[in-house]
């Protein structure tokens, strides 16, 4: 099939798909942390136990979404009806997880879980389509990479209006009442939500087909243990979350407590990251025009761990300049390798699909979504743990030394730690822009495989 040049207005749509899911999914990273414990009042044992479980839940509904986009196609397509119908639903689970009801402790509880389910829920109806849309709108690796970049930096956008818009609406809407003002704040981040995911529909197409063999669960999945890269992939995916989420969820606690930073500085430090992962969604894309995109995936997250270490050492306790510089330059840094990530998951299928000669398309986007729910869960988890152990009191404006470093570590080294690890790993994966070019992905009815670069197949 020929390789389709994509339109601007088409990676523009394809953007907005994903600066919608960032609008949840940057809240859950930023904001929802602080919000449980500050505003909604959760102890934060309780909100980490909620966060694995949760995740856990929604990480089995992911791959169950993948199989059910891999059986089902209507006249719009296989993945862009599920923008048209669910983008409402979705905008309405994230008014009501910022809802907080006058419930005691057990009903408040209640709540949580039920509607943290719902919006975990509403998030995987509308997210596995989405990431797997890449896959049919063109089948040339360059255009993914590039529309991958114009999706991470719309995302980027997103994440930048909920960590810098977000929590001042929230004190200026609410009236000295954190709870309303964060409601109403994100009611506004939902509505845009559902502009965006209605923007994709209708500025996307989905041209290249794929016919996807109708196997059981099972079996498809015994498929992609076959596919030593997709596995790589996985392990980093996870892996690589837990860093994430850790650094995301404790930023705006080190803000406002290590850095004793009010509503604006907070918005600020939060910024100061996304602002930095925007950047580096261009600079990724320039840099692998001429570099190899494993390579910079590979040493950029080695670099993040000797960043992280200069993170906890340098800025102590209100030095504000170095700790947004530090901050500034990891978040630069470990975004870097985020359109190298999500088009090696096309190209992973594809590979699968010249091992096996089977495609399974929507269950290895659907276990990768499921890998990132897992890495949010045990983040969250450790999160709401180490929080307690290093003794943090919600709202006590005066923190203990110990709950200060425990909050500095979180920053820095445990999740430069993750980063890593993730960074070694990806030196067992091989499938380069080379790799790629010299693979024969077989046709819907063509089943053969290259013999040089399988041989035991």
């Amino acid at each position: 099939m020929k390789n389709h040049k994509l339109s601007v207005l088409e990676k523009i749509g394809f953007g907005a798909g994903d600066m919608a899911v960032n609008v949840v999914i940057s809240a859950m990273f930023l904001i929802i942390t602080l919000f449980y414990t500050d505003v909604f009042g959760l102890k934060p044992t309780d909100m980490g136990i909620m966060f694995l479980v949760v995740r856990m839940i929604d990480a089995v509904a992911d791959a169950l979404m993948g199989m059910l986009t891999d059986r089902v196609t209507t006249r719009w397509g296989r993945y862009r009806p599920y923008f048209l119908f669910l983008s409402v639903p979705f905008g309405v689970s994230v008014f009501l997880v910022f809802t907080t009801p006058s419930l005691d402790y057990a009903g408040k509880l209640a709540w949580a879980y039920a509607t943290y389910t719902l919006v975990m829920l509403a998030f995987t109806s509308v997210t596995i389509p989405y990431i797997s849309l890449i896959g049919v709108l063109t089948n040339s690796p360059q255009e993914r990479l590039s529309a991958n970049g114009y999706r991470l930096f719309c995302a980027k956008v997103a994440a930048f209006l909920v960590s810098i818009v977000v929590p001042i609406l929230a004190v200026k809407w609410g009236g000295g009442d954190a709870a309303r003002g964060y409601q109403a704040a994100m009611a506004l981040m939902a509505a845009l939500g559902v502009a965006l995911f209605l923007f994709c529909f209708f500025t996307t197409t989905e041209r290249v087909e794929h016919e996807i063999d109708k196997k059981p669960f099972m079996e498809q999945l015994r498929l992609l243990l076959k596919n030593d890269q997709w596995l790589i992939l996985c392990s980093v995916c996870v892996i690589g979350t837990v860093g994430y989420v850790i650094r995301g969820s404790v930023a705006i606690f080190y803000a406002k407590y290590y850095l004793g930073g009010d509503a604006s500085l907070q918005s600020a430090f939060m910024g100061t990251g996304v602002v930095a992962a925007v950047l580096a969604m261009v600079a990724s894309t320039w840099i692998t025009k001429s570099f190899c995109k494993i390579k910079l995936f590979r040493w950029s997250q080695l670099l993040v761990g000797v960043l992280s270490i200069l993170m906890f050492v340098v800025p102590k306790q209100g030095d504000v300049i170095p700790a947004f510089v530090l901050y500034f330059l990891i978040s630069f840094v470990v975004d870097l390798h985020a359109p190298v990530f999500w088009s090696a998951i096309a190209e992973a299928v594809d590979y699968g699909h010249v091992k096996t000669g089977k495609r399974v398309s929507g269950l290895a986007f659907g276990g990768i979504s499921f890998c990132q729910k897992a890495g949010m869960g045990i983040a969250g988890a450790v999160v709401g743990w180490l929080l307690d152990v290093f003794k943090y009191i919600p709202n006590e404006v005066h923190q203990s030394p110990r709950a200060l470093m425990g909050i500095a570590l979180m920053l820095s080294i445990i999740p430069g730690f993750f980063h890593v690890v993730m960074g070694v790993l990806m030196f067992f994966y091989r499938i380069t822009d080379a790799y790629y070019e010299s693979l024969s992905v077989p046709k819907a009815d063509d089943h053969t495989v290259k013999s040089d670069l399988f041989p035991n197949t």
